[in-house]
């Protein structure tokens, strides 16, 4: 089984390579996780809390974190395997119906070997 951050490093190497101060989507994605604002805004949704700013996206525990909490809520009626939180990573709580998504859990998946 596939530890939360085996599955977390496969996906920023997939992201950002590991560059923690990497910008994407037309600088929307940010981060070595490449995290966008609304995520942000979800996971303090989710938390109910203010706790994760817009500058935690540079933060690799930070980043972590949000990972942690946003795939815990939207695929837990998935399972939460590691294919189901790197889908959802990818394509927002409805990635786990996005044709993309199988893609981009194939890259994950070649990190994990």
């Amino acid at each position: 089984m596939t530890s939360i951050a085996v599955l977390f490093a496969a996906i920023v190497a997939v992201e950002s390579g590991g560059n923690c101060y990497a910008i994407g989507d037309g600088g929307k994605a940010v981060g070595a996780a490449q995290i966008w604002e609304v995520v942000v805004k979800d996971c303090n949704q989710i938390s109910k809390t203010k706790h994760f700013t817009l500058g935690d996206r540079y933060s690799m525990q930070k980043s972590m974190e949000m990972f942690v909490i946003y795939t815990d809520h939207y695929g837990k009626r998935y399972g939460c395997t590691p294919e189901v939180r790197a889908k959802i990573w990818n394509g927002g709580p409805g990635g786990m119906k996005m044709e993309k998504t199988a893609k981009y859990w194939q890259k994950v998946k070649s990190k994990l070997k």
